[in-house]
C-alpha cells in the first residue's frame, strides 16, 4: 500500500492541472502588460506635455522681451516663429497677434434694473475704445509632431500700452 502512493507522488502533474496553472500564468501576464503598457503610455504623454510647457514658457517669454518697448502697431500679426533645434526636432513655434477687442458692456448696464443714463453709456463707449487703442493680444502656439499627427498647445499674453493717454470727450 506504501508503493502506490509513492508511485502516485512520482508521476507528477496531470495535463488539466498544467493547463490551469498556464491560464493562470497567462491571465497574470496580461494583466501586467496591460499595466505596463498603460503606464508608458502616460508616461510618454506627460514627458511631451512638460517638454511643451517649458518650451512655450521660454518663447512666450523671449517673445515679450523683444517687444516689451515696441509701438502695438509694430508687433506682428502674422508669420513670425520657428524650431527649437535639434535637441527638439519635433517641437516648433509660431506667434499671432491681433488687436484686442473689449466686450460691449453697454448692453450689461442697460439691461439693468433702472437701466443707464446716457452719459454713463458714452464714457463706457470711450473707454472701451481706448482699452481696444491701447491692447494688443498675442498668442505663442507650439506644434508637436507625434507619428503623423501634429498638435497645436498654446498661450496668450497682452501687450498694454500705458503711455497712451486716456481720450474722453466732454472735459474730464
Amino acid at each position: 500500500m506504501k508503493s502506490v502512493g509513492f508511485l502516485r507522488s512520482q508521476r507528477g502533474l496531470s495535463l488539466i492541472e498544467v493547463i490551469i496553472a498556464m491560464m493562470i500564468m497567462a491571465g497574470t501576464l496580461v494583466l501586467i502588460s496591460n499595466s505596463w503598457s498603460g503606464n508608458l503610455v502616460r508616461v510618454r504623454k506627460t514627458n511631451i506635455y512638460n517638454t511643451v510647457g517649458m518650451l512655450l514658457q521660454k518663447q512666450l517669454t523671449e517673445v515679450e522681451i523683444k517687444y516689451r518697448e515696441t509701438p502695438l502697431d509694430e508687433i506682428p500679426e502674422e508669420g513670425e516663429g520657428g524650431d527649437f533645434g535639434e535637441q527638439y526636432k519635433n517641437y516648433r513655434w509660431t506667434m499671432t497677434s491681433k488687436k484686442f477687442k473689449m466686450p460691449d458692456l453697454s448692453q450689461i448696464l442697460i439691461s439693468q434694473e433702472g437701466g443707464a443714463d446716457e452719459m454713463l453709456l458714452m464714457l463706457v463707449r470711450q473707454v472701451t475704445e481706448n482699452i481696444n487703442e491701447s491692447v494688443k493680444e498675442v498668442t505663442v502656439s507650439v506644434f508637436v509632431k507625434v507619428g503623423k499627427n501634429e498638435t497645436e498647445y498654446s498661450a496668450t499674453t497682452y501687450f498694454v500700452d500705458y503711455n497712451r493717454g486716456l481720450k474722453v470727450e466732454g472735459g474730464l
